[in-house]
């Protein structure tokens, strides 16, 4: 069944088919080692402005008066304040165009939706004001080592800054990449890499022969395939919306209340698949997301890969879920907003995530009770890790929870609106939202050796099941910079195929 937005779709789909053979042509004929930077910086840039002109119009030169604009700011304010005015003015100007788009033009209807690509310019622009003020300003000492690593010890040339936020690469989909992976995947730096032990730990510094990403590209196409196959053909018949249709509220039973909960929204996650799994490939096919080699010699190509598929559908808690789920995203919340908020980084997080994914209110409600759902596992967990036995008995049962709270906390994202999203937890009773405030109150938080809660702890811890990744807010940096060779919505385009 064909949706009111199905040319924008299809739109869509065809300018990152075109970009993917684009990338193809561009790893082959202007590779690093016949073409100059210059070169593949101006043709990377002229290709991505010509998609967005394609896909979106005029509405494009919102991409240019981002940037530049923000170029400006780094030029003229100076190292010291400019990663302020810089998030400032980025994340303002998106959401005027947001409030433009919604409230004035078509609110709820998703064609044209040039926000998106400026979603991902927004994560761009304060990533790398961030990256160069702590490059240019901040003493090394003060830094963290993934600030230290990521830190930027020049400023970029104008062309440099227009190529990282326009390239055909990412543009339309992203997702989100460090400014120097950027930069040494430009330059064909990207193969020198240093093989990582068990531990994760780099052993030596080597240059391979360079690895085809062949594979990976074929690998992920498939994935995209299957996911755009399953959408097509089963999720039209399985709309959330009817989670709060009337005659279902009255006559379902609780256990099928919960099944349809639970499979609506598992049917509404493909297209995310799609289309982020798709960018992957098409920044594969140029030669970009080479992460190194793992300690067997095999070639990774998952260095900005924004999703992990098997550990999403198995995940056994909130965190993991989002540990694998839109995770370059998630990186960019932890650089620019946890690791630097001066009180309750959890809170602010998931309220700057709130405010960059849009003015609609069910975002607002989603995020909102994602904070409830994370702060109840940090009170609950622990109590059934010992004995084993109970851990694995705890791990199946939620694996189920977590599907369903998962579901549950996202519903208002796909409604969109406040009435809707109200009458969807009125028919639950509110019970998820009731149960985290009863843990929150009559459960201990566990007390880490310094005597913090692990409401401001886990997010920075590392999770074992996620290959060497961190927490809810962000995974390790994959930077080749760094030569570590071992993230709802967020960086995917707000074009119309990626709306839940």
């Amino acid at each position: 069944m064909q949706t009111p937005d199905f040319p924008s779709q299809v739109n869509f789909v065809v300018c990152q088919l075109f970009a993917l053979l684009a990338a193809i042509w561009f790893r082959t004929y202007l590779h690093a080692s016949r073409t100059s930077s210059f070169i593949r910086h101006g043709i990377a840039t002229l290709l991505g402005l010509y998609l967005a002109l394609f896909c979106f119009g005029w509405y494009a030169l919102h991409f240019l008066v981002q940037s530049g604009v923000s170029y400006c700011i780094m030029v003229i304010i100076g190292v010291e304040r400019m990663h302020k005015y810089c998030f400032v003015f980025a994340l303002g100007y998106l959401t005027v165009c947001q409030i433009t788009r919604v409230y004035i033009f078509d609110y709820g209807q998703y064609s044209a939706d040039f926000s998106g690509p400026m979603m991902i310019i927004t994560q761009k622009i304060t990533s790398l004001a961030y990256e160069i003020h702590d490059g240019m300003f901040r003493k090394d000492e003060e830094l963290t080592p993934s600030q230290r690593g990521l830190a930027v010890r020049r400023m970029p040339s104008l062309l440099e800054y227009l190529s990282y936020n326009c390239n055909f690469m990412g543009i339309l989909a992203g997702p989100l990449c460090s400014y120097k992976d950027y930069i040494t995947f430009i330059e064909g730096r990207s193969y020198q890499m240093a093989q990582s032990g068990e531990d994760g730990k780099e052993e030596a510094q080597c240059e391979r022969t360079e690895p085809s990403p062949n594979v990976a590209v074929v690998q992920k196409l498939v994935v995209c395939g299957l996911s755009l196959l399953f959408h097509l053909t089963v999720s039209s018949s399985l709309p959330v919306q009817y989670n709060i249709d009337e005659h279902f509220q009255a006559a379902a039973a609780w256990p099928a209340k919960v099944a349809y909960l639970y499979v609506s929204l598992l049917a509404a996650r493909p297209k995310y698949y799609f289309a982020w799994t798709l960018a992957d490939a098409i920044n594969n096919a140029a030669g970009f997301g080479f992460r190194g080699y793992d300690r067997n010699g095999a070639a990774r190509w998952d260095l900005i890969s924004n999703l992990r598929i098997q550990q999403i559908e198995m995940s056994t808690s909130f965190k993991m879920f989002l540990d694998n789920w839109n995770i370059q995203t998630a990186l960019w919340l932890k650089r620019v907003c946890y690791e630097r908020a001066s009180f309750s980084p959890t809170i602010q997080t998931f309220f700057l995530s709130a405010i960059w994914h849009g003015v609609y209110p069910g975002y607002y409600l989603t995020f909102l009770t994602g904070v409830l759902m994370t702060l109840m596992r940090n009170n609950l967990r622990h109590h059934f890790l010992e004995p084993p036995q109970l851990k694995l008995f705890y791990d199946a049962v939620t694996w189920m929870v977590t599907q369903v709270a998962i579901s549950y906390t996202v519903v208002p994202f796909v409604l969109l609106s406040i009435k809707p999203s109200f009458s969807f937890y009125s028919s639950w009773y509110y019970g998820l939202h009731i149960a985290c405030i009863l843990v929150l109150l009559l459960l201990p938080v566990k007390k880490t050796q310094r005597g913090k809660s692990t409401h401001e702890n886990v997010p920075l811890s590392r999770s074992k099941k996620s290959d060497g990744s961190e927490n809810s807010l962000g995974q390790n940096s994959f930077s080749t910079t760094n030569n570590i060779c071992s993230q709802t919505r967020g960086t995917t385009s707000r074009h119309s195929l990626l709306k839940q």
